[in-house]
């Protein structure tokens, strides 16, 4: 969720805009009176100084908006609290400062007075007041700002451990069913028939399928490297159902950064739902090709597009869903669909841990 301008919360309805203008009106007024009681008695004076105060609180307001909407996408409270804090005093210092000495020197050239003034005894103890209020502003803002980043990081951690467990529901679901094993069975009986040797290496593959399913769905991201070694016994499995109507590549799992990571079960997702879909045969065979961009940091699954008609308990249309929203939660970077005439392409990010 970069190249988009900063936006102040405030200003993105006509409602709340109102609201806000109708605020600082009310505090501009306020700090007038209280500030200016002799000029009760003086309409003229006392107008000037609410058009000042409000100058003043409409640009401190804004200045520490901006400022927060502009920290909130490089430095988040929750990655970098004490670095976030640090910038957070400067920023909201050094901009509200700014506007300090412009509206000062605006005034002072309203006054047909010398600029050299802004820098007098008179002026220089005038700052005082205006940081006062500057850091009221900045501690309402900020603290704003982490309490709304601390709610929606509290709602998306409870969404993401939903769709996690909707997730290892399905997969589960997928890897166990009667189906499944039915057909694994009934492979293996053939084997133990025909080729013995296949069938022991056919057993193996099966019990590495069903382990890592269950160890998998305790984490939230797995090497993909193991993920690619799953995939490939997943596949060998299938292979021995479909035969030659089967043809598969994938990249070496010993070559892969250490580094790389993805949600655990997305290439069986990908894989099943593959298989799933379209009509394989020897005459026609399906082609399942996984090709991993190093230096993009993406996978791409590409599977022959030849459409078969499902019965209606055969797809429940949400894997694909599911796993771009389990996406969604770890990075910015969203999952692509792409489908041409003769293939079905799917692209994953895959992203990284550093020790």
């Amino acid at each position: 969720m970069s190249e988009h301008a900063p936006t102040m919360p405030p200003l993105r309805a006509p409602r709340p805009l109102l609201r806000l203008l109708l605020t600082l009106l009310g505090v501009s007024a306020a700090i007038s009176f209280l500030t200016c009681l002799r000029c009760l008695d003086n309409p003229r004076e006392l107008l000037l100084n609410f058009t000042l105060t409000t100058i003043y609180t409409t640009g401190l307001w804004l200045a520490n908006g901006y400022s927060v909407d502009w920290l909130d996408k490089y430095v988040g409270w929750k990655q970098s609290p004490a670095k976030r804090l640090v910038l957070t005093l400067l920023v909201s210092l050094v901009g509200s400062l700014a506007v300090i000495v412009l509206v000062r020197l605006g005034y002072i050239l309203y006054r047909q007075q010398s600029p050299a003034r802004l820098f007098s005894a008179e002026y220089v103890d005038g700052y005082v007041f205006p940081l006062v209020i500057t850091v009221l502003i900045s501690m309402f803002m900020h603290s704003r700002s982490f309490l709304l980043g601390w709610r929606e990081a509290l709602v998306r951690n409870e969404r993401l451990q939903k769709e996690i467990a909707l997730a290892e529901t399905a997969s589960l679901r997928q890897q166990l069913d009667p189906h499944f094993m039915f057909n694994a069975l009934n492979a293996l009986t053939s084997l133990v028939e025909e080729e013995p040797k296949l069938a022991v290496r056919f057993i193996r593959q099966l019990s590495q399928v069903y382990r890592y399913v269950l160890d998998a769905r305790q984490r939230e991201v797995v090497p993909l490297a193991e993920e690619l070694e799953f995939a490939r016994s997943y596949l060998f499995l299938q292979h021995i159902r479909y035969g030659e109507a089967l043809r598969f590549e994938l990249p070496d799992a010993r070559q892969i950064p250490a580094h790389f990571v993805v949600p655990p079960l997305s290439l069986q997702l990908l894989l099943e739902n593959a298989l799933k879909h379209n009509a394989a045969s020897v005459s026609q065979p399906m082609h399942l090709r996984i090709e991993l961009d190093a230096a993009a940091k993406t996978l791409q699954v590409r599977n022959t597009l030849r459409l078969r008609r499902l019965g209606p308990d055969e797809s429940l249309g949400i894997g694909l869903p599911n796993l771009t929203a389990r996406y969604a939660h770890l990075t910015a970077e969203p999952v692509q669909v792409a489908r041409t005439a003769a293939e079905f392409v799917v692209t994953l990010p895959v992203l990284e841990i550093m020790n």
